[in-house]
């Protein structure tokens, strides 16, 4: 077989070597006109009102956020920010509105633990994954904490642990629903602990916390401002909170950490993300925006009051921790064989 020497010519090498590097500044080229395009739009932005979609209905902790946030937001920005309710499907609806929008940094997201973690393990199919959001800041977090009634024999959170190592099945433990973050974090603590409990899960925390008061469940793990009201009142006892350090709400009340199993962490949090294709320039803009809303005094006095922790972090820190979250949760929620169709 004869080599075709013409295919080897040295002009013809030439001409290929132009063209590469032809091409290579041509992609160049293309690249430092998008980030032009993106920078010059986000300077213009924004320049009408912003959209903020709260996952769950109007009168819940994430709505509550959410109204606070956009207010604030509204301040820095100078356009209107808008909070729309778009409840339905532990919170995959909203979501999965959010997802499917346009990155033009005029719609945004309540993220939080349910429907941006615990969601991609306990439902068989979801609408969207992680990769389809760019999270902004992540705005605060707030522990479940394990109550029961005044009544009940354990009065302390190590008897509570002695109790159902010494009864395995005999009690009972309330959530707010199959695959919420009161269920799992019971899960991991029955993993960590070696007890066993029977689950009662709930329809909504209301009906939860009336059941755990009126003694019809042993104990209930809900979210530390639904559960603040009743610790107050004595209607209810705090054994411990589910995160690693006291929380100020519940100054008196042990973390399971502290009480024998460290690094024993179960908080619901809340964040501020955005559609995948959102320009890093306007994440940006947002996340300062949004670093500032969390220092005003009067929203943390709101949400310190009830137990959250205000964080503000940057966007990469941000995305970390939901991956963290999507993992841990992950965990759990195998572990426990929680499900939603």
């Amino acid at each position: 077989m004869k080599m075709n020497k013409k295919a080897f010519h040295p002009s013809r090498r030439a001409a290929i070597s132009v063209m590469g590097r032809g091409l290579g500044a041509a992609a160049l080229a293309l690249s430092m006109t998008a980030l032009g395009t993106g920078a010059a739009f986000a300077q213009d932005w924004p320049n009408k009102p912003v959209r903020l979609v709260v996952p769950f209905p109007a009168g819940g902790s994430t709505d509550a956020v959410g109204r606070l946030l956009a207010a604030e937001l509204a301040k820095d920005l100078g356009q209107n920010v808008i909070v729309e309710n778009k409840g339905g499907a532990n919170g995959n609806i909203g979501s999965d509105a959010v997802a499917k929008s346009e990155g033009d940094g005029y719609t945004l997201l309540l993220s939080g633990v349910g429907s941006n973690a615990i969601n991609y393990s306990i439902y068989k199919s979801m609408p969207y994954s992680d990769k389809d959001f760019k999270h902004v800041s992540l705005l605060a977090r707030g522990p479940n904490v394990l109550v029961a009634n005044p009544e009940f024999p354990a009065k302390t959170f190590k008897e509570f642990i002695e109790l159902a190592k010494a009864e395995p099945g005999k009690y009972t433990h309330a959530s707010s629903g199959s695959g919420s973050s009161g269920h799992l974090a019971m899960e991991m603590l029955k993993q960590a602990a070696g007890i066993d409990l029977m689950h009662v899960p709930y329809k909504g925390g209301a009906a939860a916390i009336t059941d755990t008061i009126g003694g019809r469940v042993s104990v209930l793990f809900l979210n530390q401002d639904n559960l603040l009201p009743q610790v107050q009142s004595g209607k209810l006892r705090a054994l411990a909170v589910a995160s690693e350090k006291r929380n100020p709400a519940y100054p008196d009340t042990p973390t399971i950490a502290e009480s024998g199993y460290p690094g024993f962490a179960a908080e619901s949090w809340f964040g501020l993300s955005a559609p995948a294709g959102t320009p890093d320039a306007v994440v940006d803009r947002l996340n300062k925006a949004t670093v500032k809303a969390l220092s005003n005094p009067e929203l943390r006095n709101k949400l310190e009051s009830v137990g959250f922790v205000i964080v503000a972090s940057n966007p990469q820190e941000f995305s970390t921790f939901v991956s963290n979250e999507i993992d841990k949760w992950g965990k759990a929620a195998k572990e426990s064989g929680a499900t939603l169709d």
